[in-house]
């Protein structure tokens, strides 16, 4: 038996509009939960179950967030678990980013996240509920080309880890999910070295991972109480060979976004 029930509980979820968003909404849904969805995409909102809650929600505000939580317990009469998966990123070396880009992508992806998370805290520690965190392999090791958004996912382990430190003995549980790369059309909206959309296809390393797999795996770690989570095989080489032997790991790294770098 899962170690946490989700039937009936409701579930909010960041970003919820993206490809692993949609895919997270879904994979609540079929364990049992009652999901409340917020996104600035209203009209990928829309677009989800008739079942779900879709709020608009603009992370960076912590007084949007105060209100959505505000709303979710209004309408749904709690609020058990937060799922913050809102997030942006970036491909450009850092010598040639406009510091705008990295805050732009630290507001969103740290104090977005962190603006959630103070915002719904109270209720989630009454329910003895749970929060996750969507970071990234960029969340323990480095990334070419993404300064910022290592950054913000590096930020957020630092975050987490001491608020579950902090709410030991709560009852409440805090996951960390650390995916590979995905198939969700992030790259899309990856910002470039002035702010602007990036050009030009994104690297993979690996297959990159279906997002539906991605979400039933954070959804079967969260009920198994788990702390931390390496979705994919390259996430979990990457955590070990980054830990190991960082030097070649960065050798590796660099070699394989050789051509994000500009490098032949």
């Amino acid at each position: 038996m899962p170690r946490r029930e989700l039937g009936g509980r409701v579930v909010a979820i960041t970003g919820a509009a993206g490809g692993l968003g949609r895919a997270l909404v879904k994979a609540f849904l079929s364990h049992g939960a009652r999901v409340a969805a917020l996104d600035l995409d209203e009209a990928g909102l829309a677009l989800l179950p008739a079942q779900v809650l879709a709020l608009p929600c603009d992370v960076t505000q912590p007084q949007s967030c105060r209100e959505g939580v505000a709303q979710i317990i209004e309408r749904l009469g709690s609020l058990d678990v937060l799922v913050n998966n809102a997030g942006i990123s970036h491909r450009s070396l850092l010598e040639a980013t406009d510091p705008s880009v990295i805050r732009q992508v630290m507001e969103v992806n740290f104090f977005g996240t962190l603006n959630a998370t103070q915002a719904a805290l109270e209720s989630i520690v009454a329910a003895r509920g749970a929060i996750v965190a969507v970071s990234s392999v960029a969340g323990f090791a480095p990334l070419a080309a993404r300064a910022g958004y290592a950054s913000s996912k590096h930020a957020l382990h630092g975050l987490f880890d001491t608020l579950r430190a902090e709410l030991d003995g709560s009852g409440v549980d805090v996951l960390i999910a650390c995916p590979s790369f995905i198939r969700t059309g992030i790259e899309r909206t990856h910002l470039g070295a002035d702010g602007t959309p990036a050009s030009g296809p994104r690297t993979v390393v690996g297959e990159a991972l279906d997002p539906a797999e991605v979400a039933e795996r954070i959804v079967c770690a969260l009920e198994r109480g788990k702390h931390l989570l390496l979705v994919g095989h390259v996430a979990v080489l990457s955590y070990w060979l980054s830990r190991l032997a960082p030097a070649l790991y960065a050798r590796l790294m660099v070699r394989r976004m050789r051509a994000e770098l500009g490098r032949s």
